[in-house]
């Protein structure tokens, strides 16, 4: 196994989802240098498809008795030990499947697209008998990868390691990660109920979003407007790995490895704002979208 972002070539699945991510986001830096940004669409695609195409071949070389969930392996479904996978691990197998690695190999396509922005990500993750065991999001664009390991979470870059532990919020303010595009209505509808000064902040793709929690950027990422389980399985991962509340806006336990892979909502805090959050979001349940 390579090195990728400073995480030491160790033979555990914390580090093989590392190096995935990264090596990923290498490509996709190599995509954007290649194709430029004169045509989105093109760029868009290409991303897609290369890292996809990387993270299926690699998991099916490294773990080939593993199943895979990846949104770009949805078109059709094969078994993913095939010589040359490009698809999903049939339903009937994955849900049978004591190991599942579920990946976003482009988190973020529409900023991945845009010169000169950073928050987009790769998502690796490992699902193992009912629970996330690993993780790695990869932000290529910012040098660094955020993963578990067996005692917590690191973020790592080209100069080494360091212990990533989720950072209390400052007394009286709450910074909220938000769609730089789609700023969801409900969330304006908390800020106005909670008993604190809230800031709304706009971020790019789930994957930055819940980095930029970890990393001290901002306190909470509060999202129900629709997503799947490649968007939050690997930053839930690495948020759990470094004591951050993450479940869905219910309060609920975020499952995984489920035959339909919709996974709408999710929050992601410090645990002292877990709970005034979600009071929170109840109060304003009847601005929810549908």
């Amino acid at each position: 196994m390579t090195e990728s972002g400073g995480v030491s070539a160790v033979t555990d699945d914390h580090a093989l989802a590392a190096d995935l991510a990264g090596t990923a986001g290498r490509i996709l830096l190599g995509v954007r240098e290649e194709v430029g940004f004169a045509d989105s669409r093109v760029l868009k695609d290409t991303g897609d498809l290369r890292s996809h195409e990387y993270l299926m071949a690699a998991l099916a070389e490294r773990c080939p008795g593993d199943a895979i969930l990846s949104e770009e392996g949805r078109a059709s479904v094969t078994d993913a030990r095939a010589e040359t996978p490009t698809a999903n691990t049939a339903d009937e197998v994955r849900l049978q499947a004591d190991r599942v690695w579920i990946v976003d190999p482009l988190d973020g396509t529409r900023e991945f697209s845009e010169e000169g922005r950073r928050d987009w990500a790769v998502h690796v993750a490992l699902w193992e008998k009912g629970r996330l065991t690993a993780g790695a999001v990869a932000l290529p664009a910012q040098g660094r990868t955020l993963v578990t390991g067996p005692d917590g979470a690191i973020v790592a870059d080209v100069t080494g390691t360091e212990p990533l532990r989720v950072t209390e919020p400052a007394v009286g303010l709450l910074r909220i990660a938000v769609s730089r595009t789609r700023p969801p209505a409900f969330v304006r509808r908390l800020a106005e109920v909670l008993d604190v000064n809230v800031e709304l902040v706009p971020i790019g793709s789930a994957g930055a979003k819940i980095s930029a929690v970890l990393l001290g950027e901002v306190d909470a990422y509060v999202h129900a407007g629709g997503q799947y389980e490649w968007d939050s399985a690997a930053p839930v991962a690495v948020a759990l790995a470094a004591g951050a509340h993450a479940s869905r806006i219910d309060g609920t336990e975020a499952v995984y490895n489920r035959k339909d892979p919709r996974l709408p909502d999710i929050l992601v805090c410090h645990p002292v704002s877990a709970s005034t959050l979600l009071t929170g979001i109840r109060d304003v349940s009847d601005a929810l979208p549908e």
